[in-house]
């Protein structure tokens, strides 16, 4: 028997409706096709949260300051922000990385050093980085992936933080998807009307001094952050280990959408954790004909969507190997008739 009809077979065998419990049947599913079984596991789940600071930002393209990038990484090193609080609810282990963070941190076991330098260039009227920094970032999130899957993990979820990169996100999307800017630009950390307006203004002028750009790679150098392409890379090596990826908001999904542009089978191992209320991830979800597994009205970013949708995760996975079946349970199942 083929394994997607074993796989049915043991969902629809379980003490229930067929059917009847949606998109936990459907997550279950996805899991026992990736890791090709009927008894699928979660090993060690871990959410990275790469950090990184903007050229842009200086732009006043958002609310905060830009060196609140790296006052919310000392957060996370101290345990106090949104993310660690979730993942640690669910013990979920939490890595933190510089991956281009504007400030000299000391240096600590606790935060992961893939700097490439000191924030991207303003993409105003340059490229934000060089092909050598480009090149420099897609091996920094491999080697990040391959390392953690020597400890065995199975399942990783990914998050940023970086003051300024949902600039960064909505022209990677533009450009990757060819739908209007103006589509794609949302209020980001809270901007009133009257930035926003200016932030659509800056990020058109961009567009316009950029012209036509049609490879993705060219699209990352020229819009992305450090931490942006370092997690687009990190997804493409978690893919080719095979392990379960959880993709947060709407900067993490452009991430991935750089990514499915160079390998479009890495939707086969995402899962998107919820739905941002930042403009542009709805559509983009839509455009990819994808669905979140949550829907709370959150833009914090930080992977706090992959630590809550984790558990819904877990369930899946335990549904389909503790629940019992009509037949051990000597419960009648749907007459035929």
């Amino acid at each position: 028997m083929q394994l997607i009809n074993k796989i049915k077979k043991s969902i629809d065998s379980k003490t229930k409706p067929i059917g009847s419990l949606g998109l936990i049947e459907t997550i279950s599913k996805k899991i026992c096709l990736i890791q090709k079984t009927t008894k699928p596991i979660l090993n060690q789940p871990k959410i990275i949260v790469f950090a990184g600071d903007h050229g842009i930002a200086n732009s006043g393209v958002s609310s905060y300051p830009q060196e609140v990038t790296h006052q919310m990484v000392r957060n996370f090193l101290n345990g106090g922000a949104g993310i660690n609080v979730f993942s640690r609810t669910h013990s979920i282990d939490l890595l933190i990385v510089d991956s281009g963070v504007n400030y000299k941190f000391d240096k600590t076991e606790k935060l992961i050093n893939k700097k490439i330098d000191f924030g991207t260039k303003s993409f105003i009227n340059q490229k934000a980085m060089s092909e050598r920094q480009l090149e420099d970032c897609f091996k920094h999130g491999k080697d990040l992936v391959q390392e953690i899957s020597k400890l065995g993990t199975n399942i990783i979820g990914f998050g940023e933080m970086g003051i300024g990169n949902t600039s960064s996100a909505a022209m990677i999307m533009s450009y990757l998807l060819d739908i209007s800017l103006e589509k794609c630009v949302g209020i980001g950390t809270g901007l009133s009307e009257k930035q926003l307006i200016k932030k659509r203004k800056l990020l058109l002028d961009a567009k316009s001094f950029h012209g036509n750009i049609n490879d993705c790679y060219k699209v990352l150098q020229t819009f992305g952050g450090f931490e942006i392409v370092q997690m687009t890379s990190a997804m493409l090596e978690s893919y080719k280990q095979n392990m379960i990826i959880m993709v947060d908001g709407f900067i993490s999904s452009c991430a991935f959408l750089a990514a499915s542009k160079i390998n479009s089978k890495i939707i086969n191992n995402t899962f998107f954790c919820h739905l941002s209320s930042e403009k542009g991830h709805n559509l983009l979800l839509q455009k990819i004909n994808e669905r979140a597994i949550l829907s709370l009205e959150m833009r914090l970013g930080e992977g706090t969507g992959c630590a809550l949708a984790y558990p819904i995760i877990q369930n899946s996975v335990n549904f389909i190997n503790e629940m019992a079946t009509f037949e051990n349970a000597k419960v009648s199942s749907k007459s035929n008739d």
